[in-house]
């Protein structure tokens, strides 16, 4: 392949020069926090408002504002930096896929209670919890024997990875004991982690005294011969453990064509890659640690694709290099002091949501040869933010392609080549780089919410039951699913009449005991989540999916199963931590958009937007 222009990045980006390894320190910078907002009286635009209960809020123009990166302010003569380290080869085949979202299930309604009794504790799993049902073998390198009769318990493990592995069934979780395994206490390289088997550490430290060391020669169906710590066959597991391949053209993780699970490791000092991902492979990559490896954090090649998700990639040569024709969605991850922040070639198309891409020692990101990435959509914007990047923090050196960037905190004077910045033109003066300001532009987007007469949208303003029962009839048009009710304290004069009795039909609300609604009173963020979870009929499989949240008792026990429904199904964002619920706090817009956007989602009627305040849970 050949060079795009006079740079020094090169289209062959797997060929690596080996650095000199350093002891790990893992400096790991603060991450950044995006705000953004919402603005719950924005869908009152088409109601007239009789009382004074909220502002009336004016409608919002689908329009976007396009601003185009000329090509005059790029450099008449390219700028070549002399890196010391350029990206590893990717295929010269190159299909060109459209990685396309998948869309959740679609599910309908059920009544909200209309009581808030007493607050139930749910218990907290152990560390590392597996189902009753899995095998267990443990591996202690110090004190195990590799003979029958060992390994069924931590008193009596067997020595090594390797015969562990071998006597490995499907469903198999391999616990390792703290120390180092090597050859030297022998290891037999490369690892392989057959279909079905977990192979698990330490995951609170990210498996930082649980430390893997070595190589051995594979030879890849797609890359011919390797040199590879550990491989990952079809459902398999890694969790909790630190990899490091000082070979030669060293990878500590090859994923060729399978589907594993890797979170909660580092990756550290490779020769070479991290993790290596190619074939059609379609893993997960999640909360790990990749720094100082000589080449790339991760390299994904040929038409993999997979989910890299809130990994830190620090000092790591590339932090990512994407080519071939893969299409990985690559989201809320930090990405800093790296060589390039994300090195994108060949006919690659990744999908970037929700990342922070900072302080490279070049590029944030490069895109080459053919590559097309997604940084945002009118429909799911980019969420990314790309600053402070030493040469440029977008650089497009593609054949001729116009990268289009929607909705992502980017300067235009720091991006190279045919880059469309595109702000939504309802982004109101109060939420641009706020948490929410994601979910607002699609909910505004689709006129579900608009903003207020002074360009705001108010985001951390309370939403009355009046106003919420307004967004909720707004977006989701509910069936009516009982008779209509009408309540002691709504006149039909009104201005939320109509919509309370859209809600109520379709069973997102419910009144108070003696006829009454009470619309000005705010809703709390358990009201608010109960009412979305009921009207979409959705049900809870595993009540213990509460643990994820630090407060948990502090759960209106009528509202414990609601919930676990809304927190299993992803409806669930919290700011500006995960794990807090704030149950009984009142709803804000921004926090309403949010879960209003979910349940959207969830009901298959929008595409997910990556946010690293979504609670996720197994």
């Amino acid at each position: 392949m050949t060079n795009h222009g006079s740079d020094n990045h090169k289209s062959n980006i797997f060929r690596v020069i080996s650095t000199k390894r350093r002891a790990p320190h893992l400096s790991l910078g603060a991450k950044a926090s995006a705000l953004l907002f919402v603005a719950t009286g924005a869908i009152l635009a088409d109601t007239a408002i009789t009382q004074s209960v909220a502002p009336k809020a004016i409608a919002s123009s689908k329009k976007l504002a396009q601003f185009v990166v000329p090509t005059t302010n790029e450099p008449t003569s390219t700028p070549t930096p002399s890196p010391t380290l350029s990206p590893s080869p990717l295929p010269t085949t190159s299909p060109s896929p459209s990685p396309t979202p998948t869309p959740s299930p679609t599910l309908s309604p059920s009544p909200s209670p209309t009581l808030s009794p007493t607050q139930t504790t749910p218990t907290t799993p152990s560390t590392n919890q597996v189902p009753a049902t899995t095998t267990v073998i443990y591996v202690n390198p110090q004190t195990g024997t590799d003979s029958a009769g060992a390994g069924s318990t931590a008193a009596a493990p067997y020595r090594t990875i390797t015969y562990a592995l071998s006597q490995a069934q499907p469903g198999t979780a391999i616990q390792l004991a703290p120390g180092n395994y090597s050859s030297e206490t022998g290891e037999v390289f490369p690892l392989t982690i057959r279909q079905g088997v977990t192979l698990r550490g330490d995951d609170a430290s990210k498996g930082q005294s649980i430390i893997i060391t070595g190589g051995g020669e594979y030879v890849s169906p797609t890359f011919a011969r390797q040199n590879v710590t550990v491989r990952a066959e079809n459902n398999s597991a890694i969790s909790g453990v630190t990899i490091t391949n000082p070979n030669t053209r060293g990878t500590a993780l090859w994923i060729e064509s399978t589907n594993p699970t890797v979170t909660n490791n580092t990756f550290i000092e490779s020769n070479r890659d991290g993790v290596f991902v190619t074939g059609a492979a379609n893993p997960k990559i999640e909360a790990n640690v990749f720094s100082k490896n000589g080449g790339n954090g991760i390299s994904v090649a040929r038409s993999a694709q997979g989910e890299i998700r809130n990994n830190t990639f620090q000092d790591t040569g590339f932090g990512l290099a994407i080519g071939g024709a893969s299409s990985p969605l690559v989201a809320e991850n930090q990405i800093k002091e790296n060589q390039d922040g994300i090195y994108i070639s060949e006919s690659a198309r990744p999908i970037l949501r929700s990342n922070v891409i900072e302080n490279n020692k070049r590029d944030g990101i490069v895109a080459t040869v053919n590559a097309q990435p997604d940084l945002g959509t009118a429909e799911s914007t980019g969420n990314n933010i790309i600053r402070s990047n030493e040469r440029y923090d977008v650089y497009n050196a593609t054949r001729g392609n116009t990268l289009l960037a929607v909705g992502n905190t980017l300067d235009a004077k720091r991006t190279s080549g045919r880059v469309n910045l595109v702000a939504p033109q309802f982004a109101f003066s109060d939420v641009q780089g706020l948490w929410a300001q994601p979910y607002i532009a699609a909910l505004a987007s689709r006129e579900i919410i608009a903003g207020f007469p002074d360009g705001t949208f108010k985001p951390n303003e309370p939403v009355t039951r009046a106003q919420f029962a307004a967004i909720v009839s707004k977006a989701f048009a509910p069936t009516p699913q009982r008779q209509a009710q009408e309540f002691n304290d709504v006149n039909r004069n009104f201005w939320g009449y109509q919509a309370i009795q859209t809600a109520y039909r379709g069973g997102f609300v419910a009144g108070y005991p003696g006829g009454a609604f009470q619309p000005q009173q705010q809703i709390p963020r358990v009201q608010a989540l109960v009412s979305l979870a009921n009207g979409l009929n959705l049900r809870a499989d595993n009540p213990n999916v509460l643990v994820a949240y630090a407060d948990a008792s502090q759960i209106p026990s009528y509202a414990t199963d609601a919930v676990a429904a809304a927190t299993q199904r992803q409806l669930v964002v919290n700011y500006p931590s995960p794990n807090q619920l704030n149950p009984n706090r009142p709803a804000t817009r921004a926090e309403v958009a949010a879960f209003v956007y979910q349940a959207l989602v969830n009901s298959g009627r929008a595409q997910e937007i990556a946010s690293p305040y979504l609670v996720r849970v197994p």
